[in-house]
């Protein structure tokens, strides 16, 4: 059984405590209990979270866990200093040691992060980067393994790496019934943007809102004026005049976005030849999708495949 340590204080963000269901459930769905979760604090008992309700907790010792995870809290503050020191005896202890969201902050504020890569939410990035400036941060990630030390953007990107922590453990499928059974549509791979192409456009109507659905899920599919207008119930001329208003783009220019995200997502999985993520999302040959990538990212594909195949060797090294 791998026992994992989850460090809190008070008013820690409650959203971080959603990464612990990845460990129960995989306790449940295989019927076997590979983790054991300890809740620990600086002075144990109970810890009150951001919506103000405690939960109980050991206080930290002599004891340390395969993983240790520290959570964030929406304002990032100083750590208490029996936190801090036992995350650096951790690092050296535990197999793995994390921080989901503003966390980076205990463990860059402990020393650990000190010529690591990392991330956190995007809105404290550049704080992180300012306060610790010996940590390489990069802000546009979802997640980032720097040898025994992880770190992963906020809210739900905490689930991510969880996530990802089980698939090293337990190999993908365990992961991708876990993921299934929490309703997360996919385990983002820790490369891919914090900002989603749909969050960005930011439709104000069903009609267009309900055509981007329905573009993100056939990809494949040519996705013409008309069949997305279709999709929204309006003619074609009215659809065009609609998604520009809304969204300030044409949705030629929206539709290669999003085949943009995801051809990006599978390309850093690395499980998928180019031609296949060419065909999957509707670019339909390499040389296409190539020119697509260079007008919106100023490298090929291949050359950021290189980049996320490096980041993971060195992330496993």
């Amino acid at each position: 059984m791998r026992s994992v340590g989850f460090l809190v204080f008070d008013g820690f963000q409650v959203m971080g405590l959603a990464a612990l269901s990845v460990f129960e459930l995989a306790n449940l769905l295989s019927g076997q209990a590979h983790y054991d979760i300890h809740m620990l604090s600086d002075t144990g008992g109970r810890v009150r979270n951001s919506l103000g309700f405690g939960i109980e907790t050991a206080a930290v010792g002599d004891v340390f866990h395969d993983t240790t995870i520290t959570t964030g809290s929406l304002l990032a503050k100083p750590a208490p200093s029996a936190l801090l020191d036992y995350l650096r005896t951790a690092s050296t202890r535990s197999r793995r040691v994390a921080g989901i969201c503003t966390g980076a902050f205990l463990l860059a504020e402990a020393g650990l992060l000190d010529g690591r890569r990392a991330t956190t939410h995007w809105g404290h990035a550049r704080s992180l980067a300012t306060r610790f400036p010996k940590v390489r941060v990069e802000e546009d990630r979802i997640f980032i393994q720097d040898g025994n030390l992880w770190t992963s953007a906020g809210m739900s990107a905490g689930i991510d790496l969880a996530l990802a922590l089980l698939e090293e453990d337990l190999g993908r499928e365990m992961a991708r019934s876990v993921a299934r059974a929490m309703v997360v549509y996919l385990r983002r791979p820790g490369g891919q943007s914090q900002f989603s192409t749909l969050l960005e456009l930011e439709p104000k109507s069903d009609r267009v809102r309900r055509a981007l659905t329905y573009a993100k899920e056939n990809l494949r599919n040519e996705l013409s004026v008309e069949e997305l207008a279709e999709a929204a119930s309006l003619s074609p001329r009215q659809f065009s005049r609609v998604f520009r208003q809304e969204t300030g783009q044409s949705p030629a220019k929206a539709v290669e976005h999003l085949r943009l995200e995801v051809a990006r997502a599978m390309m850093e999985e690395g499980r998928h030849p180019m031609d296949v993520i060419a065909r999957e999302t509707g670019f339909a040959d390499r040389e296409r999708m190539r020119r697509a990538f260079l007008r919106s990212f100023g490298q090929p594909p291949q050359v950021m495949r290189r980049l996320a195949d490096h980041e993971r060797h060195v992330g496993t090294a």
